[in-house]
């Protein structure tokens, strides 16, 4: 077998400090839900989590790489997650800019899934996702292949995705994007269940001011005085400390 290129083990290394975020965020679901990044070349071939470790377990070695089958390229003593394979050979497959494609069962994710509304501009951190956010109807465990074209037209070209009654996708054309994406859509989540229980009624922004504010975080021209490019970079920069911190053998 040969060893893995410095790509590779570059990309290895930031899909497990991604787990282990997500972990630390308490954004997990045991050891469901999956993480999966797309390594250069055209094989197709993607790192996803081994089945049955919990996401505080996982490694850059012990990432699986497999196909768009969904079986291992090499040999490993892990096997991978059948909905896993379903859901993100899809995206990878349809989406040359999805890298990484990231799910989560959270608490808030899932409440908002199942309210008819979805997710309301009732938060700046929210506005990221006006108009950007794809909805996918529940069909089940994912564990049938017909369901993949529907869940790519779903996606679209959307950064996000709501999947109804089940939880939150997030796709970026790096690890880092995709949590940071995920990381302010649970958190848009939280934000409007704890309003919503709040029992008040809701105040909504014009869709102007929607759009506008959407623009200016997602780095589209918006015609404000000043630009911030540098946000994201640094978000990843102190999330990267933190994983060193509190999970320092997760590049192993």
């Amino acid at each position: 077998m040969p060893a893995p290129s410095a790509e590779e083990l570059r990309l290895r290394r930031e899909l497990a400090a991604v787990y282990r975020l997500v972990a630390h965020f308490r954004m997990t679901d045991l050891i469901f839900t999956h993480i999966s990044v797309r390594l250069p070349g055209p094989e197709h071939h993607f790192l996803i989590n081994p089945y049955g470790l919990l996401f505080e377990e996982i490694t850059a070695s012990s990432l699986v790489k497999v196909g768009l089958d969904g079986n291992p390229v090499e040999e490993t003593p892990h096997p991978v997650n059948p909905a896993g394979f379903v859901i993100h050979s899809a995206i990878h497959a349809a989406r040359p800019d999805a890298r990484c494609v990231l799910h989560t069962h959270t608490r808030a994710g899932c409440a908002v899934a199942a309210q008819e509304d979805g997710l309301l501009p009732l938060n700046q951190i929210s506005m990221e996702f006006y108009g950007r956010l794809g909805y996918h109807a529940y069909e089940g465990v994912a564990l049938n292949l017909a369901e993949q074209r529907r869940l790519v037209a779903d996606l679209g070209g959307h950064p996000a995705m709501i999947l109804r009654n089940h939880g939150l996708l997030t796709v970026g054309e790096t690890p880092a994007q995709a949590f940071l994406r995920m990381y302010y859509l649970d958190k848009a989540c939280e934000i409007q269940t704890a309003a919503a229980a709040g029992g008040a009624k809701l105040v909504l922004p014009d869709p102007e001011v929607c759009e506008l504010t959407a623009r200016q975080l997602t780095g589209q021209e918006h015609g404000s005085d000043f630009q911030d490019d540098q946000a994201y970079d640094l978000a990843w920069s102190a999330l990267l400390r933190l994983v060193d911190r509190v999970a320092p053998g997760y590049g192993d």
